[in-house]
């Protein structure tokens, strides 16, 4: 599994770095089809952060600053109150909603496999775009989660969304 990670990474690298001098710029075929890939593939890189450790790295410490308490060390969750992070369709499935979730909170109960869990989680707005990227990149791929990262751009679109 750690070989697979360490592909990932060289690979968000080199494409990452064909797309990245692209920015601001009108993309080329070839261009789209790159950035494509690299959307698609289970890579580890954080937009506008070049390493797999520090961005985990700071995830994790942004985790364990503000989501730690509730969701628990080992993205579990409190039963009844607040919801498992771990294989659930809220952190593996829509990035939008769930970086939305961050951002605005969320007053409803959320049913997960047959259980509601109905602590408010409040917003954290006040977090950056990277901070929030971070964080939820370590979320989707930690406590056995093994899904794509969520990239800065993303929680800027959301943000700009819900202004």
């Amino acid at each position: 599994m750690e070989s697979n990670k360490l592909f990932y990474y060289f690979l968000s690298i080199v494409l990452g770095g064909t797309i990245a001098g692209c920015n601001g710029h009108q993309e080329t075929g070839q261009q789209k089809e790159q950035q494509e890939l690299s959307a698609s593939a289970p890579h580890p890189n954080v937009e506008e952060t070049p390493t797999l450790t520090g961005n985990l790295l700071a995830g994790k410490k942004v985790y364990e600053d503000y989501c730690l308490t509730c969701h628990q060390s080992n993205g579990g969750g409190v039963p009844n109150l607040n919801p498992p992070l771990k294989g659930t369709a809220y952190v593996l499935g829509d990035k939008e909603r769930l970086i939305g979730i961050v951002l605005k909170g969320s007053n409803e109960g959320l049913e997960i496999n047959g259980e509601t869990f109905d602590n408010a989680m409040p917003p954290h707005n006040f977090l950056s775009d990277e901070a929030i990227a971070q964080v939820l990149s370590y979320v989707r791929t930690s406590f056995g989660n093994q899904t794509d990262t969520i990239r800065v751009n993303e929680v800027k679109t959301v943000r700009a969304k819900l202004k």
